[in-house]
């Protein structure tokens, strides 16, 4: 081999072996590696979220839906799913999760208990990350049926004049407690001075959940929650139990306390 064949191969990284042309180690390393094409950067999705109501009485239900786009393009997100979470204790709880549809959308109903924050979550998917809508305030209000769910929880206990809870009660003790746990309202501990709260309604537009006062001329003697149809929640005399009871008397006020 000449002097000029050998300085080509030892410049081309080559050598002749046996007759072959061979690459040697110095070339193989410094390959260039092969990009994948189909390789693609994670994208973070826009998501919406639309809640039909922010306020609501207790033991209504709110629609959220919340929607999955694809900020290149504009188009839904159809893969994946979204997580409906609400903020408890300080941490964020998920409480239904749904796939998204062919219009990048999931949509959820909920019937929260108390006031809350709300948000949702797209969990990722493919070459989209994990995005979160902004936390939104749903406030729940009290109404009779949240006034009557607080009545219903203390069936059976048995009246002490004086009382006002939660074992024991007597008429007005009893009022008194379910309105400041269901309703956050605070009234006096006597029948008499309870029928000059809240707001003055009709007999025949009473409502579940209104405060009904009994009384002799215009003194009010006993306190009791309209339940509807002609009953009403009560902690009766001493002996008898909180419960579920005719209304006997045609005699009686009705004040609408948070309903």
């Amino acid at each position: 081999m000449s002097v000029g064949t050998g300085t080509l191969a030892l410049s081309l990284g080559l050598c002749l072996c046996a007759g072959q042309l061979v690459a040697t180690p110095a070339v193989a390393a410094t390959a260039t590696p092969v990009t994948d094409g189909a390789a693609q950067t994670a994208v973070t999705p826009g998501i919406t979220e639309r809640v039909n109501k922010r306020t609501i009485k207790w033991g209504q239900a709110v629609s959220v839906t919340a929607r999955v786009l694809d900020p290149r393009t504009g188009k839904a997100v159809t893969t994946g799913s979204v997580r409906l979470q609400a903020k408890r204790n300080g941490k964020w709880k998920t409480l239904a999760i749904h796939r998204l549809n062919s219009q990048g959308s999931s949509a959820f109903r909920t019937t929260p208990s108390t006031t809350s924050w709300f948000r949702t979550q797209f969990t990722g998917a493919g070459s989209y990350r994990s995005t979160t809508t902004r936390a939104v305030k749903i406030t729940v209000t009290a109404s009779g049926a949240k006034i009557l769910a607080e009545a219903k929880r203390h069936r059976g206990a048995l009246y002490k004049f004086g009382a006002a809870g939660p074992r024991r009660f007597d008429c007005s003790g009893f009022t008194q407690y379910v309105f400041r746990k269901a309703a956050g309202k605070k009234l006096p501990h006597t029948a008499n001075a309870q029928q000059r709260y809240g707001k003055k309604v009709s007999q025949s537009n009473k409502q579940v959940g209104d405060l009904i006062v009994f009384r002799s001329g215009s003194h009010g003697y006993h306190a009791a929650i309209y339940a509807g149809g002609g009953y009403m929640w009560d902690s009766p005399h001493s002996g008898a139990r909180v419960g579920k009871h005719k209304i006997w008397s045609k005699n009686y006020v009705v004040r609408r306390v948070a309903v």
